[in-house]
């Protein structure tokens, strides 16, 4: 049966004057290329905001950002509609289960702040893609467990892998993004989070050809409309 479209029911009741305001936890993975600033400037682009915080380090789990306690400061301190947590990338692979524990102390917080949690799929290493199976269930079963936003840019990265060869999305180290890679994230995120389609959203980077973002547009959003997680973050509001 041919599924209707929805709309995340947050994008559509919010005044385009009232930014989405978003708290990041994560690492470089989240940082690389300012993937905060390249929804910022999608939102821009039709009219929207969004309003970001990063809390960042080289390499951390969210086990290392819960030691530290910054980022449960800026939760409580900070009215957020979303958190979004980044996992170390290999520990989805290597301890799904230590991922698990991660998330649910940062949910716990995150509900009792009034926000909404987000979970950041990120993707295999070019040299590892086996273990895409493994990190895609990981993020999607925690997901489950927690009611909690998935933002599939693991599964998008897979799907553009699988049809095309350029551009690159993996950096020279195999496990990094590249601009295009995390522009791909970028218009996942997008359209999980404002509930619009990014494609022929005029915000592409400038290192970035028409072409070229035109077919990270149209793999993130058919990305969006195949998940399971699609027909459930069109329901979901952040948690007051």
């Amino acid at each position: 049966m041919e599924r209707q479209e929805k709309t995340h029911s947050t994008g559509n009741k919010r005044s385009p004057s009232t930014p989405l305001n978003v708290l990041f936890i994560g690492n470089s993975f989240t940082a690389r290329n300012n993937l905060p600033g390249l929804i910022a400037q999608m939102a821009e682009s039709i009219g929207s905001r969004l309003q970001h915080r990063l809390i960042t380090a080289g390499g951390a789990s969210l086990r290392m950002h819960w030691n530290r306690g910054e980022a449960q400061k800026e939760i409580l301190a900070t009215r957020y509609d979303y958190v979004v947590l980044q996992e170390q990338s290999t520990l989805p692979v290597k301890n799904p289960q230590r991922m698990h524990e991660n998330i649910r102390l940062f949910d716990e917080i995150i509900r009792s702040s009034g926000a909404g949690t987000a979970l950041y799929m990120t993707w295999a290493r070019s040299n590892a893609p086996e273990t895409r199976k493994s990190i895609t269930e990981a993020y999607q079963s925690i997901g489950e467990e927690l009611k909690a936003l998935v933002i599939p840019v693991g599964l998008a990265w897979r799907n553009f892998i699988d049809q095309y060869d350029h551009p690159v999305l993996h950096d020279a180290d195999a496990s990094h993004p590249t601009l295009a890679g995390s522009y791909l994230a970028a218009c996942v995120f997008f359209a999980a989070m404002f509930g619009k389609s990014p494609v022929g959203v005029q915000a592409q980077p400038a290192n970035l050809t028409e072409m070229e973002a035109a077919i990270l547009q149209q793999i993130a959003w058919s990305t969006m409309r195949e998940t399971a997680e699609y027909a459930e973050y069109a329901e979901m509001k952040p948690r007051k």
